[in-house]
């Protein structure tokens, strides 16, 4: 149920959810503290509330008001509460927001608890684990790589960047609402979850001295079926710059790589960036788990 309001000021406290969007630590901190995230665009709102995120409200420009039926049914699907959107003028909303809103709608939602990574560690077989990620838009990429590819779970480190920022959101075209996540509480120990629970920890490196990642996961399949059951394996990504820490390079049981072509190698192309790496390894691990 959505109720219809309009609103001719930028400055209106009503609006306050939504004040400068662009600027990372006001939004981070004011998002914090009042468990809040901001969605964009009416496919990706949509996608935020059928997965249970209780709407705060929602900010509509003038000129998309053909967006409301399906955002008012959306939300009357997911929900009985009422919740106000909040019409304006296109250079109210810019104002407000920072920056032109090319997708006519924004929602402010309400974040859910996230679970304990035992607890997500438990029902899965396949795992992303992101340490120390800052960029918003590779969170978001990522998510959805993992998402789409039919990953089971995201794990991420203390430092990560949050996958429920806006931009996170709009890159993964709302993919981080599609699978469930955790973060650590420490990042010292961070892998011992997984390590109890019977993964094999695969690090994911540019190193030509680390093993091919398909060689590393047919030896897995291998071994799983030699015990008659699948092996559970998370993958390691680092962070856009430096990779994974020495730390976690040490902790995992193998350093995999995905193997450059010689001859982009010898003119110094030795990696992918972090997100289409992800994306390679995501299907590979995924295709391997099906067999």
């Amino acid at each position: 149920m959505l109720r219809t309001i309009e609103v001719d000021t930028a400055d209106d406290t009503r609006l306050a959810d939504y004040t400068r969007l662009t600027d990372v630590g006001l939004r981070t901190h004011l998002e914090a503290e009042h468990g809040l995230f901001i969605a964009e665009g009416t496919k990706v709102i949509t996608r935020a509330v059928a997965a249970g995120y209780p709407v705060r409200s929602i900010l509509l420009g003038k000129s998309r008001l053909a967006d409301l039926p399906a955002l008012t049914d959306a939300v009357t699907a997911a929900t009985a509460t009422a919740a106000p959107v909040y019409v304006v003028p296109d250079e109210v909303a810019e104002t407000l927001t920072g920056y032109r809103v090319h997708r006519g709608a924004l929602a402010s939602l309400a974040r859910k608890p996230l679970p304990e990574p035992p607890a997500l560690i438990e029902g899965a077989r396949r795992i992303v684990v992101l340490e120390d990620l800052v960029d918003h838009g590779n969170v978001g990429a990522i998510f959805r790589c993992a998402a789409a590819l039919g990953v089971d779970a995201v794990l991420l480190s203390p430092r990560c960047a949050d996958p429920l920022y806006r931009r996170s959101v709009k890159v993964s075209m709302g993919a981080v609402f599609a699978i469930p996540y955790a973060r650590m509480p420490a990042w010292y120990d961070g892998l011992a979850a997984l390590k109890s629970g019977g993964f094999l920890v695969l690090a994911l490196t540019p190193e030509e001295s680390a093993t091919p990642i398909t060689t590393a996961l047919r030896s897995t399949a291998s071994h799983g079926a030699a015990n008659h059951g699948a092996e559970r394996v998370a993958l390691l990504l680092g962070t856009e710059g430096d990779g994974l820490s020495a730390r976690w390079l040490h902790e995992a049981d193998e350093a995999v790589r995905i193997p450059m072509n010689p001859a982009a190698r010898a003119a110094g192309v030795d990696s992918l960036n972090v997100v289409a790496a992800a994306a390679i390894a995501c299907h590979l691990l995924t295709a391997q788990a099906s067999q």
